[in-house]
């Protein structure tokens, strides 16, 4: 109970409930679903930019004003028509399961964070919204749109890994088959978090196609890599590439733990995954304690952002295929650090 009190509270305020409660600046002019196969698509007629700023410690930068910021399409400066710094302001979020094998060693923690993070993230306001994607040999929307943290967490605790890995199809399904929620991307705005080392060996998309098709519908990705110490996944630069394209980032949970844990051992071993010897006790309270601080710091971040919005004129959204390069700059506070979506591609004429 502590543990959910804790992230809930960088979400929930009353200045973002009121901000909730008024008609969002621009309307997305997509369907209420979309049918398998097709993308959930945006008419980006007013580009929504969702920015985090931490200190050079990685602490959250939270006071910062309109004022503060510059947006810049294509080197151009933009007018920024919408400004919001409340906390807890609606979101839909999508959890991305890798199911795959590799997830076997440290599963039991990674399921437990995951429901973790499903219940502090959707506390049952409406404002909050969540969908479940598990992927191995393939991608499956086992829980579609939903308000309920109960559903989504019920279905966590009956997952079990084995298989491959079909990563960039759970992103595609992501972005093309469930149920919309009105007002999205603009309010509530559009989250993916994806819990897995990024590696890819079942699916059918590509990645600059999955890539594309997240920049087009505007969701911002977040990872919790399940990559442990002393390891290393071929997918790992793919995730981080997505994510930070879309102004996200990726969380280490497991890197770094324990090398200087009595009962981690440098001791070459035969056992399948595992690379080390691992001990009990320490090891095992390391490992949780380093998950729970990844869920906390991506809840936190989900909270705690800068939403601006700006409309390009006509001119700057000439080609709908052409991608538009988004630059962030926060005038007067030269060492901290912007994260936010590099670019967009404008809506069709």
């Amino acid at each position: 109970m502590q543990r959910r009190e804790f992230v809930l509270t960088l979400l929930a305020s009353p200045a973002a409930a009121q901000q909730a409660s008024q008609p969002p600046a621009a309307q997305s002019n997509t369907p209420s679903t979309a049918p398998p196969g097709q993308s959930i698509r945006v008419q980006v007629n007013e580009v929504i930019v969702p920015v985090t700023v931490t200190d050079d410690k990685g602490r959250f930068v939270s006071d910062l004003e309109e004022k503060d910021f510059r947006i810049f399409d294509e080197g151009k400066p933009q007018h920024i028509s919408y400004f919001n710094r409340d906390r807890g302001q609606p979101v839909v979020i999508g959890f991305l399961l890798d199911m795959s094998n590799s997830t076997r060693i440290h599963w039991k923690h990674f399921q437990e964070a995951a429901t973790e993070m499903a219940h502090n993230l959707l506390p049952g306001d409406k404002r909050f919204s969540g969908y479940l994607i598990a992927f191995s040999q393939q991608a499956e929307l086992l829980v579609n749109t939903t308000t309920d943290s109960e559903l989504i967490a019920e279905k966590i605790r009956k997952l079990k890994p084995g298989g491959g890995a079909a990563f960039y199809d759970a992103i595609y399904k992501a972005c093309t088959t469930r149920e919309l929620v009105k007002g999205e991307p603009y309010e509530p705005r559009r989250i993916l978090i994806v819990i897995g080392d990024g590696h890819d060996t079942a699916s059918q998309k590509r990645l600059d196609e999955v890539l594309e098709v997240a920049q087009r519908n505007l969701v911002t990705v977040y990872g919790m890599s399940t990559v442990s110490y002393g390891f290393a996944s071929e997918g790992e630069k793919n995730l981080m590439k997505i994510c930070e394209e879309t102004g996200g980032r990726v969380m280490y949970p497991l890197n770094n733990l324990y090398k200087d844990v009595s009962g981690y051992l440098s001791t070459p071993s035969d056992e399948g995954n595992y690379a080390y010897k691992v001990g009990t006790g320490a090891y095992a309270a390391e490992v949780a304690s380093g998950i729970f601080r990844a869920v906390a710091a991506i809840a936190g971040e989900v909270g705690i952002q800068y939403i601006m919005r700006y409309t390009p004129s006509v001119a700057e959204q000439a080609n709908p295929k052409t991608f538009r390069n988004i630059r962030v700059e926060v005038a007067g506070l030269p060492n901290v650090r912007i994260r936010a979506r590099k670019g967009y591609y404008p809506a069709n004429p």
